[in-house]
């Protein structure tokens, strides 16, 4: 269905392709991996025909449609967020804009003389608006809306009113609508809650057109994939199976390159050994000859390349008192609308809680409310003895320096901290050589969000706060984190998205719903199995 045949491709000075194959077939659901700056949105961007490759050729056969989502959404605004999707839904969306231009016409005094010959075409366009499904267009368009999490009201308003996580879903919605035979999704679980999460999951499952995706959600990519493309080094290897498989897979591929390597490596200097002590002899010549011979002949095997990811060490933080956090009687509104009413909830230490809510339920607020960002309508938010706070929201970001480096900004935070120490702790969290001299201005939003984190658990706090903390972040970065959070000895809140990322840490679940606030001891994994549900609402 789609083909690369012998690609290669430079970007700057950087191969990104060396002659690389690889394909992507009917039905076919399949996750594209590999780290950052490999090269996969320009994969992307090379089936989409926004790039061609330097060498080889990149083939889609014939009337195959493509749909490609990706992060830049362009400029949204002028239309609701329904006539928007709508308006992405391929050939219908073109024939609806002709229905509605007749439709004007027909209402215009001033085209009376030509009336006979637009109710000839209005039959003819709306018997093939009809053919194509028209009419049940915008009822699929709500749906799919509804799906990632719109209200009503916020499908007829203005796109352009709407924050940019908000039109990346709509630009999301689009492509769905479309449902083309092959879809190319780049992070599109990025900028999503919990609900449009499993929603999408399951729209994803029923899709059954061809897909190529990437995303830093592994638990959203293990249930979508049956089929990993990896990137790296210039090449494109095929794993059958998700993504835990391609993991195990590539991890015991490794180990037998390796294994492979070492064994040659020992042969070779055996070889060399007896080359250098014989080759003075005359009488031992005609053996030394084969050997040099026999070692020009053979294929060195090179050693696996590893991908350096290096682990973060939380220093132990102070002891803080057993009431780590107490919210009596809270009370808060923002005008007319009430998101707590008599609040009533204690944080100990070594409680790791995980915040589970719908959209507009008051996470974030809860968190606000705690950090000391927000204050309760009425009455009290205390903070115990001894708590130093953390708090990580996406706000943090906004807030760094644009002027500064990165490691300006670290050594800005910490002036007592020495040089070696700083860069260690920039390269924990993906900032190595060069990139330590980036400007804060420069960095993308998954940057941000490590450096601002880095900062953040340098000289730990004894109670984290974090706001959807991994949003951004790429799967390594993603799983040094929640290693070096499972180690940590304090207290934490949180909001997540990422089930990964709330089975591994949680051991408290704070529940938000329309009908109440309901508390679960045991972690997100046991609040599943109690519930029978991943996120409130959500029935499994």
């Amino acid at each position: 269905m789609i083909r690369f045949e012998n690609i290669t491709k430079q970007n700057s000075h950087r191969i990104l392709f060396f002659e690389a194959s690889a394909a992507l077939n009917r039905g076919e659901k399949i996750g594209l991996v590999g780290p950052n700056g490999a090269g996969k949105t320009t994969l992307f961007r090379m089936i989409a025909g926004e790039e061609a490759p330097d060498e080889g050729q990149v083939s889609i056969e014939k009337q195959v449609s493509v749909g490609y989502f990706n992060q830049d959404v362009g400029e949204m605004a002028g239309r609701s967020a329904v006539a928007e999707v709508m308006d992405g839904a391929g050939p219908v969306s073109t024939v609806a804009a002709e229905l509605a231009q007749l439709e004007a016409a027909m209402c215009d005094p001033e085209q009376a003389d030509a009336m006979d010959a637009i109710i000839e075409r209005y039959g003819e366009v709306q018997a093939r608006f009809e053919e194509l499904g028209g009419y049940e267009l915008e009822g699929r368009a709500r749906e799919v809306l509804a799906g990632l999490s719109f209200s009503q009201e916020m499908m007829d308003t203005d796109v352009g009113a709407l924050s940019g996580g908000w039109k990346m879903r709509v630009a999301l919605g689009r492509i769905l609508l479309m449902r083309p035979d092959a879809m190319l999704l780049d992070e599109p679980s990025n900028h999503l809650d919990l609900e449009s999460l499993i929603w999408l999951e399951g729209f994803l499952k029923g899709y059954d057109g061809a897909l190529l995706m990437t995303s830093h959600d592994r638990e959203f990519m293990n249930r979508i994939v049956t089929k990993i493309i990896e990137i790296d080094g210039g090449s494109l290897t095929s794993y059958s199976g998700d993504y835990e498989f391609y993991e195990r897979q590539r991890a015991l591929n490794e180990k037998q390159q390796q294994a492979q390597f070492e064994r040659q490596q020992a042969m070779l200097a055996k070889e060399v050994k007896f080359i250098e002590r014989f080759k003075a002899r005359a009488s031992h010549a005609a053996q030394v000859q084969s050997r040099v011979k026999k070692l020009d002949k053979i294929e060195r095997v090179e050693p696996p390349m590893r991908r350096h990811v290096v682990a973060f060490d939380f220093a132990t933080p102070p002891r803080s008192g057993e009431d780590v956090a107490v919210l009596r009687n809270a009370h808060k509104a923002y005008g007319g609308r009430i998101i707590y009413e008599g609040l009533d909830f204690t944080i100990r230490r070594k409680e790791r809680w995980c915040v589970m809510g719908v959209n507009g339920a008051g996470k974030s607020t809860l968190l606000k409310l705690v950090a000391g960002v927000s204050e309760p309508d009425s009455g009290t938010v205390t903070v115990g003895a001894s708590v130093k706070m953390g708090y990580f929201s996406q706000h943090a970001m906004e807030r760094l320096d644009g002027a500064m480096t990165v490691f300006e900004s670290l050594e800005s935070a910490f002036p007592q901290a020495n040089q070696g120490s700083l860069r260690a702790l920039a390269g924990c969290f993906g900032f190595s050589g060069d990139d330590v001299e980036k400007k804060c201005r420069f960095l993308s939003g998954g940057e941000k969000a490590r450096l601002v984190m880095a900062i953040m658990l340098f000289n730990p706090p004894n109670f984290l706060v974090l706001d959807e903390p991994t949003n951004h972040l790429d799967l390594d970065t993603k799983e040094m984190l929640i290693k070096a959070l499972a180690a940590y000895e304090g207290t934490m809140l949180f909001v997540s998205h990422d089930r990964h990322f709330l089975a591994a840490l949680s051991n408290r679940v704070l529940e938000l719903t329309p009908e109440g606030i309901h508390q679960y001891s045991g972690g997100y994994t046991e609040y599943v199995a109690r519930t029978g549900h991943e996120a409130p609402g959500l029935h499994s």
